[in-house]
């Protein structure tokens, strides 16, 4: 499913302008988006949690080569089905 295909949704279930929904949409997301860019917690109640992990750096190798090299630590998005 899309974003286009939720806000079709949204535009059949309320009535709203198409633009309204899409706009309904977008807003939700970027809301999702910048709570998670501050490391907090999403959770929707029946659908699941976002979090954010925090994964620190750690030795690895490349597979083809054997090369030992550094892998940088970085932030993943995790989501649990509630």
């Amino acid at each position: 499913m899309t974003k286009l295909d939720i806000a079709n949704n949204v535009y059949d279930k309320l009535g709203l302008s198409k633009r309204e929904c899409s706009d309904i949409v977008d807003r939700f997301f970027d809301v999702i988006k910048e709570t998670l860019s501050k490391d907090e917690d999403v959770k929707i109640s029946g659908l699941g949690k976002f979090t954010v992990k925090k994964k620190h750096a750690r030795r690895g190798r490349n597979p083809q080569t054997g090369e030992e090299l550094e892998i940088k630590g970085r932030k993943v998005l995790l989501f649990r089905l509630s």
